[in-house]
């Protein structure tokens, strides 16, 4: 595995080019006082830097160098220590600025390529400072990522963090291997590393501690660095780099400072060696007239090499803070030293100076590349948020503004590689000609096989075939003869005569007697009959003389119970609206008590001197629903009349004639249903029942409106769930929702649908009712609250779905999907409301998450909405489902193949 670097491989002949990028994050952004029509010119580096000829630096690609600044939180000594002040800078990440805080009323404000904040994850950074150059080390170029910043603020953490006890904690280093390794083909390419680390001004291998003095060589035609003498190592997988970076780690130098448990005391460089083998078409070949052709010469073998260098620069400190003395200070006055040398280079390279002190340091050396030469480089300073380091922050921020400023010359260095296309073409014609060998003799061995089971397959035919045609011999002559043998039988049997009939008349007396002898029975028993009926008649004639008398004398007592029970009834009307009207007195009275209480407590902040001209500013809007405590302790006026009342009584009222008693008692039990605590006390005293009655039966938009919504507030419990759709609910909010046009009603209907969206138990049956037609024709509010409930349904609908699929409960295309939902959910994935983005998005990742229903959601657009979520969503938990998603769907990854997405 390790070796030592060696010289360049005889035979071969280099060829710099640029390529174009893959994606536009790596375009060259300029600032405005460089452009090309401002007259000032782009600061070109001297060939010695890139080693090419004047002619091909014309074909160099420019790249500045991009500064991202990423913000470490505060550590529990801060949080101590610098409790009561204000972080010393504030960051706006939309705006890609950073203000540094002066002092209490004026601030410094700077621009950067990006802006981390402290809540940053390790994947964003990587994709923001790291992927671009990987991407471009991939496709040829040269590429440098570097951690600049004080001591302590999180430089190795972002660079070097292995993730061995969290995998999201992974740092730059693991994550571009990751990405080099799912690039490349092993059989074609290959990756070698080395780990180094400049320890006080010493360049030493931390794969071999015994090589602890490496030189750096450059190149005087190409001005490539080189370390010959560094431990090569090649890469194979993931696991041999995890263990090489544990190996390197134990050997680098760290110390405990004051300022850090852990500083690291040397500046370390990864080296990523990276050859990749491609095919490169010549130039077209041009006619005699000087018009090209359409013939061109074949495909040139060509092998690009590229390097990755990341380096995690030792952090920057002041000897006093950090309180480093003996070997220590003189560690720190190297490092000092190295950092001053970088910068003192980055100044001459913004400010365009002829001369660039390079050689005053190792360091500057080694990254001579990676400033002002022919690498992508990205700089992450990193900065702690403590007032009290507010100049070594200053500091970290001006280098990054002054890095900005260095412009790079980015080119390919291509290889033709004859002898090795040659090698490989000698195995490939070995093996074809070993296969051809192994085929023919295969074929020969199989033409013979179907010689031989043919024969015998025909032999076996004609036997049978002889058989068959004796036995429909035999079976034909039997035919024959049980025919003849048919025809001469009934030959005989009709010429026989027939005797049975005389004249045409029965032989004897026949069946008369005993005719007449049965009817004159039957007279005697409908006589009997007869005589049976009338003897009942006359007994209920008797009967109906004995009523009449009965009646007669009945009929004086009957009227006065009948005035007594109309003046019972009419007491009773008379009480239940006495009822009723006290019932609402009392809530006007509690109602009228709380908004005195509120008018008495503004009029205590407002003070005796304002007077009431104050007044209606500070009173507070009346609120439907009540909070559980009033200021003083008091309970709500809903709990109140509650208790005083009773639930029966108000649930009595529903069904009251007098529509403004019944509008005010569903209110009251809406109110009820919003606390938990209520519910089960509601359902058990018929309060479902009574709503959905409501429903069934009024016409009135207000008492429909509460009482939906009382209904969504009973739906939020999973035993309620069953209760409503076993009574057919779903279907009278199915109705109520085609009935309704008010926009408050609508969207208490589709909360409610949305809340039994979420049972599992219940998805069939929901459909089968309408509940998902039902949210698909609400859509036609288009208010933005509607859509939101109609989106959180779809979203709940699912969710439940993905989970059954994935247990093993249901298969086939998505209910969803078979009721038309998808067309929607596809227009409405990009909505400018969060609420319904949100619940949208959701919507479709779990929906692609079924293999069966990817084919339709390709056809309906859906591919396209679900590689913007994973790119562009502002959520980093449904960004990753996505991605998880698209990336374990074949259906998915062939058809972004096939439309050549870039993922």
């Amino acid at each position: 595995m390790a070796s030592r670097n060696g010289v360049a491989q005889r035979g071969a002949v280099k060829l710099d080019r640029p390529v174009s990028f893959r994606t536009s994050s790596f375009k060259s952004r300029l600032p405005p006082s460089q452009s090309p029509g401002n007259g000032s010119a782009v600061r070109r580096s001297s060939p010695a830097l890139f080693g090419s000829a004047g002619s091909k630096d014309d074909h160099a690609v420019p790249g500045r160098v991009r500064v991202a600044v990423r913000l470490r939180p505060r550590n529990a000594e801060e949080m101590v220590a610098d409790a009561d002040f204000a972080d010393c800078v504030e960051l706006q990440p939309e705006l890609k600025r950073l203000k540094l805080r002066k002092n209490n009323w004026d601030l410094d404000t700077y621009e950067f390529d990006d802006v981390l904040t402290e809540y940053a994850s390790q994947k964003r950074v990587y994709e923001v400072v790291a992927k671009p150059v990987v991407e471009s080390v991939l496709d040829g170029y040269n590429g440098t990522v570097m951690a600049y910043g004080q001591t302590g603020t999180g430089k190795t953490f972002t660079l070097g963090r292995l993730g061995e006890e969290d995998t999201s904690d992974r740092g730059i280093m693991v994550r571009s291997m990751e990405d080099i390794l799912a690039d490349i083909s092993p059989e074609t390419d290959s990756i070698s590393v080395s780990y180094l680390q400049l320890y006080m001004e010493t360049l030493q291998d931390l794969l071999d501690p015994t090589n602890d003095n490496i030189p750096i060589v450059e190149d005087p035609r190409t001005g490539d660095v080189s370390v010959p003498g560094a431990t090569i190592v090649e890469i194979k997988d993931q696991h041999s780099f995890l263990e090489l970076l544990r190996c390197g780690e134990a050997h680098r130098i760290a110390a405990n400072t004051k300022l850090n448990t852990e500083s690291s005391r040397s500046h370390a460089i990864l080296m990523v060696q990276v050859k990749r083998s491609v095919l490169g078409r010549e130039d077209d070949v041009s006619s005699e007239n000087g018009d090209p052709s359409h013939l061109t010469k074949p495909f040139k073998p060509l092998v690009r090499k590229s390097k990755l260098v990341v380096v995690d620069l030792a952090g920057s400190e002041r000897i006093q803070k950090s309180g480093s003395e003996g070997h220590m200070l003189e560690e720190a006055k190297c490092i000092n030293l190295s950092l001053s040398a970088l910068g003192k280079c980055i100044n001459s390279l913004a400010e365009n100076s002829a001369h660039v002190p390079f050689r005053d340091s190792k360091l500057t050396r080694l990254l001579r590349d990676s400033f002002g030469g022919s690498a992508r480089t990205s700089l992450i300073v990193t900065i702690g948020p403590s007032p009290r380091h507010r100049g070594e922050t200053a500091s970290t921020i001006l280098f990054g503004q002054r890095a900005m400023k260095v412009e790079n010359m980015l080119k390919i260095k291509e290889e033709f590689d004859y002898k090795s296309l040659s090698r490989k073409l000698e195995i490939q014609v070995d093996k074809l000609i070993a296969e051809n060998e192994r085929q023919h003799k295969a074929f020969e061995d199989e033409v013979e096989r179907i010689n031989l089971e043919a024969q015998k397959r025909i032999s076996e035919v004609e036997r049978n075939f002889a058989d068959a045609l004796e036995k429909e011999r035999l079976k034909c002559q039997m035919d024959y003869m049980e025919a003849v043998k048919e025809l001469e039988e009934k030959l005989v049997s009709n010429q026989k005569p027939n005797h049975c009939l005389v004249d045409g008349k029965w032989n004897g007396e026949g069946p008369g007697l005993s005719v007449s002898k049965e009817a004159t029975e039957l007279q005697e028993l409908l006589q009997n009959e007869i005589d049976l009926r009338k003897m009942a008649e006359e007994e209920l004639k008797n009967l109906k003389g004995q009523l009449g008398l009965y009646t007669q004398s009945e009929a004086g007592g009957d009227a006065e119970i009948f005035k007594l029970h109309k003046l019972l009834e009419e007491e009773a009307q008379q009480k239940k609206k006495l009822e009723e009207e006290i019932i609402i007195l009392r809530s006007q009275l509690l109602q009228s008590n709380f908004e005195a209480e509120q008018m008495r407590r503004c009029l205590d902040r407002d003070g005796s001197g304002n007077g009431f001209t104050g007044l209606d500013s500070s009173m507070p809007p009346v609120r439907n629903s009540y909070p559980k405590d009033i200021g003083n302790g008091q309970k709500a006026p809903v709990s109140t009349l509650f208790e005083q009342v009773g639930l029966q009584k108000i649930l009595s009222l529903l069904e009251s004639e007098d529509a403004n008693v019944r509008i005010h008692a569903v209110k009251v039990v809406a109110n009820l249903a919003a606390e938990e605590a209520n519910q089960k006390r509601i359902v058990e005293a018929g309060g479902l029942t009574s709503l959905l009655m409501l429903l069934r039966s009024f016409e009135d938009e207000t008492v429909r409106r509460v009482a939906a919504g009382a209904i969504a507030n009973l739906a939020m419990n999973e035993a309620n769930q069953e209760l409503i759709m076993a009574q057919g609910g779903i279907s009278l909010l199915a109705t109520t929702a085609a009935d309704a046009d008010d926009a408050q009603t609508l969207r208490m209907v589709a909360g409610a649908i949305a809340n039994l969206c979420g049972n599992d138990k219940l998805q069939t049956k929901l459909r089968s009712e309408g509940g998902i037609k039902a949210l698909l024709g609400i859509v036609r509010c288009g208010h933005p609250d509607v859509l939101s409930q109609v989106a959180r349904g779809i979203a709940n609908f699912a969710k439940c779905e993905s989970r059954a699929c994935t247990q093993g409960m249901k298969s086939g295309r998505s209910l969803l999907i078979q009721d038309g939902a998808l067309p929607w959910i596809v227009q409405n994935a990009n909505d400018e409301a969060a609420p319904i983005r949100r619940h949208i998005e959701l919507a479709l990742c779990h929906l692609a998450q079924h293999e069966v229903n990817a084919k339709d959601m390709i056809s309906g657009g859906a591919l396209w909405e679900l590689v913007r979520i994973s790119r562009d969503c502002s959520r980093e938990d449904i960004r990753s489902l996505a991605h998880r998603t698209l990336n374990s769907s074949p259906t998915f990854r062939a058809e972004m193949r096939r439309l050549r997405i870039d993922y």
